[in-house]
């Protein structure tokens, strides 16, 4: 599949090979262990704290390197929401409180309640239902006046010769948050729901009691590890 992609594209024939791949339901497959093997060669290099130290202080490094992107960094490690998601967050976050109406966060369970709106978060394969966020870090983001763009975020780090480890600092939030959170809570809160029964009929954050607790506990543990 690779081959052939590649081939449609050198020979410019794209739009046919996407037309025919979509015709005879060809797939593109990945082999779970070939990602989990990756994963692991990826950091064997050192020992796992290093590792961590190494994202963290990259974290560290941005914010200082760039200063008008601190409260985003925390924003995104605290969350860990995919790129887009955080931007898309952070952005709507800064809108709605200059109109005003902050309905996106709920103060009182310190929750930022991705689900009311759909259409910027619910997607076919990727999806974000809600986020744990302290009140102190959405009054910064409210008043950071920074309005993020992928390209304008990616383009300053870059300027700066530093790597970009967005993906990374997702991955590091779900395994940092193994020692608070249960993997059901974890996958939610990443904006993955299987196919299970208990995830699709049962699992409902709403009457877990202890839930935002244990979430905020876990956003404060990984913004402690970046100042």
């Amino acid at each position: 599949m690779q081959s052939l992609s590649a081939l449609a594209k050198f020979i410019g024939c794209y739009e046919r090979y996407g037309q025919l791949i979509k015709s005879y339901g060809l797939k593109w497959t990945v082999n779970n262990d070939d990602i989990i093997i990756a994963r692991l060669i990826k950091y064997s290099g050192a020992n796992g704290n290093a590792c961590t130290n190494d994202l963290f202080n990259w974290v560290k490094l941005v914010k200082q390197e760039i200063p008008d992107f601190s409260v985003f960094m925390d924003f995104t490690i605290a969350t860990g929401l995919r790129l887009s998601e955080s931007i898309e967050s952070y952005r709507l976050i800064v809108e709605l409180n200059e109109k005003g109406k902050l309905d996106y966060y709920n103060a009182e369970r310190n929750v930022l309640e991705h689900f009311r709106f759909k259409a910027h978060f619910i997607r076919r394969t990727k999806k974000a239902f809600m986020s744990f966020v302290p009140n102190e870090l959405i009054d910064c983001v409210s008043t950071s006046g920074l309005i993020p763009t992928k390209d304008v975020i990616e383009r300053r780090i870059r300027r700066r010769r530093l790597k970009l480890c967005f993906s990374d600092l997702r991955e590091l939030w779900a395994s940092q948050s193994v020692r608070q959170l249960s993997q059901p809570e974890i996958d939610f809160l990443q904006g993955r729901v299987s196919a299970s029964v208990f995830m699709q009929n049962y699992f409902n954050p709403i009457w877990i009691s202890d839930l935002k607790t244990r979430a905020i506990k876990n956003v404060n543990i990984l913004l402690k590890a970046t100042k």
